[in-house]
């Protein structure tokens, strides 16, 4: 796996990440206090972890199978 295809997974994954937690964030506050907030710290923290962690997962299992063949 390429430097480009890292990148470009990682931007994905982190744009889903980004914007599921947020929507996630936002419904959990109108149910739980009946505001409109949004955890944005929150929400940039996961999908940055995520947007590294699955990219890498990724790459190492396409490495580990190129190793086995």
């Amino acid at each position: 796996m390429n430097l480009k295809s890292l990148i470009v997974n990682f931007v994905v994954t982190f744009i889903i990440a980004f914007a599921v937690t947020a929507i996630a964030t936002l419904l959990w506050n109108l149910v739980q206090s009946g505001t409109a907030n949004v955890d944005w710290a929150t929400s940039f923290r996961l999908a940055l972890i995520l947007g590294i962690a699955f990219p890498l997962v990724e790459a190492m299992r396409g490495k580990s199978e190129k190793e086995k063949k």
